[in-house]
């Protein structure tokens, strides 16, 4: 309860923004992604194309190499965020040290023990996200590869025994919510930047989060990538 008295009004707005241009820019994304096509949901389409392709496939030692390959960036991603985390619990320990390490750099306002230690675990907290965000989507990966796995022969599907849409938009939308989870937990590693400015200042702090969303507008609605997807 102490924090909350020490902690200045200024750095609660701060953090408020923070999280609501977060969580806003997380549905926005998804709302407007859904009808402007935006870069995860024209590679969405193509992940359709290619389940599709997959039950014409026989043997399927491909798709699951590629199921294989796709897994591996969340299961990086995922040992790396529990490295960052020990490292911030480390730090937690030094915090003498590292709080007159920042207070040392220019324009970087002065900050109370216990708020720095507050800022630190708004990081871990963080990086805690981006864990179980990365992690789900590593075991979605294992989850279409039982399904691809799962799929009946091509024979299956040319005599209309079974129905090639069906499996094939089954699988589709598994790849698809693999996808989106892990650009939850990569969404979450660009927001992390923007929480290290709060080490400067409440202002910094809203400034880099404003910039953050800025760059991922760009990168899911107007880069040169979606532009040669859409094309």
């Amino acid at each position: 309860m102490k924090i909350i008295t020490m902690l200045p009004w200024a750095d609660w707005l701060a953090l408020f923004s923070f999280f609501t241009l977060w969580v806003g820019y997380a549905w926005f994304a998804r709302i407007r992604g859904k009808r402007d096509q935006s870069l995860i949901a024209t590679t969405n389409k193509y992940r359709q194309k290619w389940m599709i392709q997959t039950t014409a496939r026989d043997p399927r030692m491909l798709d699951g190499l590629i199921t294989q390959n796709l897994s591996q960036t969340p299961a990086f991603f995922s040992s790396t965020s529990i490295i960052i985390i020990g490292g911030l619990f480390a730090l937690l320990g030094t915090t003498n040290k590292a709080a007159e390490l920042v207070g040392e750099i220019p324009f970087a306002q002065p900050t109370p023990l216990l708020v720095f230690e507050l800022k630190i675990l708004v990081l871990v907290g963080i990086f805690v996200y981006a864990f179980f965000r990365f992690s789900w989507s590593m075991r979605q990966y294992t989850f279409v590869a039982l399904v691809i796995g799962g799929m009946p022969p091509p024979e299956s599907f040319a005599s209309g025994e079974s129905d090639r849409q069906h499996y094939a938009q089954r699988a589709g939308n598994l790849v698809s919510a693999a996808a989106e989870t892990f650009n939850d937990g990569l969404r979450a590693y660009y927001f992390s930047f923007a929480a290290m400015a709060w080490f400067f200042s409440p202002l910094a702090l809203v400034l880099a989060t404003a910039l953050v969303v800025l760059i991922l507008y760009g990168r899911e609605f107007r880069s040169e990538v979606l532009q040669v997807l859409r094309d």
